[in-house]
């Protein structure tokens, strides 16, 4: 089987709606993840997606915040959701699709952490450290069926590389690329086996990015960008990972999120 594969934090689904019924038309991918939807359960905006083929639909959301969905015009199976750190919010949700080429499919949003990196007076970067810990201990255990394979994707608020940001020196102390968060995401790989698609096709001395902040005047000028999402799989898929797409002009799209499509082919 193969299958188009793609990862997008949208930033509000009900508001950008319009933005993913785009990148359906223009990029026709088989299965889309999709992140930080801010949409409660059961008002998902499936209606157009429905219409453009996208019938099946896994969504795991809230009120406001947080919020993961997958989006597939193939049939999937078996779906579910972890609640990490036992904070009752929705940042995971994961499907089964069978066939040819069986697979079990994670979406995570990962915490942002916060601006200030210190776990002893920043709750929300603790809580980062945590999930990124619990991750590795579900890696090694729950997330890959016994004899099977799996794929993570989504916005993991980790620029694990010294090229995945714009500068290794100057972003050592800001959160999404400290020591803290980037040896946890190393340990959290390497418990799951997991190989880094995107690095497979992009050597990591190039820099490669997937977000750009809303705080830039001239985002596109500036170019401070960094890799925030993710796709990582099983080594037997990876093997069959035949091309990647970063689509960055939808940073640049009105009314855009500030992370860009990833996009990756499967054969």
């Amino acid at each position: 089987m193969s299958f188009r594969l793609a990862t997008w934090n949208i930033n509000s689904v009900r508001l950008r709606i319009g933005l993913v019924e785009r990148i359906l038309k223009e990029h026709s991918p088989d299965i889309l993840c999709l992140q930080e939807t801010k949409c409660p359960q059961g008002q998902f905006p499936s209606k157009s997606l429905h219409e453009l083929g996208y019938k099946h639909i896994a969504e795991h959301g809230q009120k406001g915040y947080h919020g993961v969905a997958i989006v597939s015009r193939l049939p999937f199976v078996e779906q579910h959701s972890r609640d990490f750190c036992k904070k009752g919010d929705t940042r995971h949700v994961s499907v089964r699709f069978e066939g040819k080429l069986p697979f079990t499919l994670h979406n995570l949003y990962v915490p942002a952490g916060g601006d200030e990196p210190d776990p002893k007076i920043n709750d929300k970067f603790a809580h980062k450290l945590a999930f990124l810990e619990e991750m590795e201990t579900w890696s090694r255990s729950h997330a890959v069926p016994k004899g099977g394979d799996a794929i993570i994707v989504g916005d993991l608020n980790v620029a694990p590389l010294e090229h995945d940001v714009w500068s290794h020196k100057q972003l050592l102390k800001i959160v999404s690329h400290t020591p803290a968060e980037t040896d946890r995401f190393e340990k959290m790989m390497k418990a799951g086996g997991w190989v880094d698609v995107m690095r497979n096709h992009i050597p990591s001395t190039d820099k490669l990015y997937t977000w750009w902040s809303y705080r830039a005047k001239d985002w596109e000028a500036a170019d401070k960008g960094r890799r925030l999402d993710h796709v990582l799989v099983t080594p037997a898929l990876s093997k069959k990972a035949k091309k990647l797409t970063i689509v960055k002009e939808t940073r640049g799209w009105t009314q855009s999120s500030d992370h860009v499509p990833v996009i990756v082919d499967f054969g």
